[in-house]
């Protein structure tokens, strides 16, 4: 059996709980947040033992594996504790708001030789992993993207210190999706402004944002997104090239080609294949079964957190 802790139980942390809960493989030893009472009510649901201290935690409890579900600038240094202790991890996204910190994490990661997943979960999706598969080799003119959705309950979301804002913490799914896809980002500009919820306590981070990025390839891409109000939530991404369109909306796909257009309806637990795969991954030493691993997840962080710095400066942001 994998042991297996948690760190943070929260919306998200419940849905891997869920699954590892379900997982014949693993088991959920330990759980801690520093919200009172937030750990003991998911031990009365999952078993293990609940914990206010990581440290705590670390000392008591022989684990195999964490899953970090904690805000980005709640990490201190627990992902280096857990790489001290030969401890894998799956680390929620996003890996911070720090550039340079997240780089030196990074590297004391891959020394330490710990297996390493990150949260992008969409990675997983039957239709993503179509749609890489039909993009090998093919020619990219454009890709182009949206996400509009409702404003996260966190207390702590709406100050953009603290959570990187919208791209940074939410859509960065989004963008993680297209640089899957198309490949490397080498130049980012972006324009952010808050215009529909000054009247929200605190709100110190924009609530629409439109991104432009040129890809190694030499591709352009666009990315817009927004939590104002709207009637619904919606997200879309698209792959324009020569002589053909992709479209991924939630679990679906959609090639259109000049002789057929091709469907593919979604099907499945993306959450739960990709929990499924970081424990197979931990149990058997298979690292190709991680299709997020934290170096690049890395990438994804280092192209939202410039377009933030653009968006500051009025400037793109170029990478080396």
């Amino acid at each position: 059996m994998i042991r297996i802790g948690m760190v943070g139980a929260g919306i998200i942390a419940a849905e891997h709980m869920k699954h590892i809960h379900q997982n014949d493989h693993a088991e959920l030893t330990a759980i801690c947040d520093v919200a009172p009472g937030a750990a003991e009510k998911a031990v009365q649901q999952y078993g293990g033992t609940a914990y206010t201290n990581f440290d705590e935690m670390l000392e008591k409890e022989k684990l195999d594996a964490f899953f970090l579900c904690i805000p980005p600038f709640a990490h201190g240094d627990m992902e280096e504790k857990a790489a001290e202790r030969g401890i894998h991890l799956l680390v929620e996204k996003p890996l911070g708001l720090d550039m340079e910190e997240v780089r030196r994490k990074a590297d004391i990661l891959d020394q330490s030789g710990i297996i390493t997943g990150s949260g992008y979960c969409l990675r997983y999706m039957e239709s993503v992993q179509r749609a890489k598969k039909y993009l090998e080799g093919k020619e990219i003119a454009m890709v182009r993207a949206y996400r509009f959705g409702g404003l996260p309950p966190n207390v702590w979301w709406v100050d953009h210190a603290k959570s990187g804002g919208q791209l940074v913490e939410q859509t960065t799914h989004n963008v993680d999706m297209m640089i899957y896809l198309a490949g490397d980002v080498r130049k980012v500009s972006a324009d952010m402004a808050l215009q529909l919820c000054r009247e929200i306590p605190g709100i110190t981070t924009p609530d629409a944002a439109s991104v432009n990025m040129v890809f190694e390839s030499g591709a352009l891409g666009h990315i817009d997104t927004g939590f104002f109000p709207q009637p619904d939530g919606r997200s879309s991404l698209e792959v324009l090239g020569r002589n053909f369109r992709l479209t991924l909306e939630g679990m679906d796909l959609t090639i259109l080609e000049p002789e057929q257009t091709t469907i593919l309806r979604g099907k499945g637990d993306f959450y739960k294949a990709q929990d499924d795969a970081f424990i197979r991954a931990v149990e058997t030493g298979d690292r190709s079964l991680i299709l997020a691993p934290y170096s690049e997840a890395l990438r994804t962080l280092e192209v939202t957190l410039a377009a933030n710095e653009s968006a500051k400066t009025g400037q793109p942001v170029s990478f080396v």
